[in-house]
C-alpha cells in the first residue's frame, strides 16, 4: 500500500504528478514549498480511500508519516536560518530522508503487531487480583468503649477552635521620656558614663529606645557622644564638663 500513496496523483495549482515526485521536488528546492496547498493533499488522499469503499490502516499510516515531513518542511521555511542544505541532491538522495522516516514507522508498526499477536496469545491466561483465598481475613478487634466518653469526645470535637492568640507580635516601646530622665541624672552626678554598660542588660526594643534618646539629646546639646570605631563602646559626657 505504500506505493499507492507515494504514487497519489495529484492536481494542484503548482503541481500536477504523483505525491512522490511533489516531495522530491520540494526536498530539492525546485518547487515553492508555500505555493503547496497540504490541505489539497490531504484531501485527494481522502477521495481516494473514499473511492476504494475501505479503511486500509496502514495506507493511512504511510500517508500521515510523509505528510508530517511536508508540514515539518513547510514549517522550516518560515526560519530560513535553521533551513537544511539540500541543493545538488538527485531524487534518490532528497527522498532519503522519507525513507528513514517511513523505515521508522514501519519498525513501530511491526512492533505494535507484535505485541498485539502476544496479547491475543495470552488471552486464555487470568492472573488472580487480591488477597490469596486463605489468607486470614485481617480484623481489628475494639474493647469495650462507654458510650459517656464517647459522647464527650464528641462534644469537644464539635467545640470551635479559640482564636489564634496575637499578642506575641504587638511591639511595646517605652517611653522616651524615661531614658531622657535617666541620662540626665547621670550626666548630671557622674558628667560622663558608657552608654554599652548602661543598655546591656534591656532589651532589643529598649536599647533602641535608649539610643534614639541619647540622639536626642545630643541635639539639644545637653550631651556629647564619641566612639573610638566601628562597633566600639560609646562614651557620653556633659557638655558643660567639656
Amino acid at each position: 500500500m505504500a506505493v499507492a500513496v507515494r504514487e497519489l496523483p495529484l492536481d494542484l495549482d503548482a503541481f500536477e504528478g504523483p505525491f512522490d515526485l511533489l516531495l522530491t521536488l520540494v526536498l530539492r528546492e525546485e518547487l515553492e514549498l508555500r505555493d503547496v496547498d497540504v490541505a489539497e493533499v490531504v484531501l485527494a488522499f481522502v477521495e481516494s480511500r473514499a473511492e476504494r469503499g475501505e479503511l486500509d490502516l496502514e495506507a493511512c499510516g504511510e500517508f500521515l508519516v510523509l505528510v508530517a515531513a511536508l508540514l515539518e518542511l513547510k514549517a522550516r521555511g518560515l526560519f530560513p536560518d535553521e533551513g537544511l542544505d539540500l541543493e545538488g541532491l538527485d531524487p534518490e538522495e532528497a527522498a532519503e530522508e522519507l525513507a528513514e522516516r517511513l523505515a521508522a514507522y514501519r519498525r513501530f508498526r511491526a512492533a505494535a503487531s507484535w505485541l498485539d499477536e502476544r496479547l491475543e496469545a495470552e488471552s486464555d491466561r487470568f492472573f488472580r487480583l487480591g488477597a490469596a483465598p486463605l489468607a486470614p481475613v485481617p480484623s481489628r478487634a475494639l474493647a469495650q468503649q462507654d458510650p459517656a466518653q464517647l459522647a464527650a469526645a464528641l462534644r469537644a470535637l464539635a467545640v470551635g477552635s479559640p482564636e489564634p492568640s496575637l499578642r506575641h507580635l504587638v511591639l511595646t516601646y517605652p517611653p522616651l521620656a524615661r531614658f531622657l530622665d535617666r541620662f540626665r541624672t547621670l550626666l548630671r552626678s557622674r558628667g560622663r558614663f558608657a552608654f554599652d554598660n548602661e543598655v546591656d542588660r534591656l532589651s532589643r526594643i529598649e536599647q533602641i529606645v535608649a539610643f534614639l534618646a541619647l540622639l536626642e539629646l545630643r541635639k539639644r546639646g545637653e550631651a556629647q557622644i564619641a566612639q573610638a570605631g566601628p562597633f566600639e563602646p560609646i562614651t557620653v559626657w556633659n557638655v558643660s564638663a567639656s
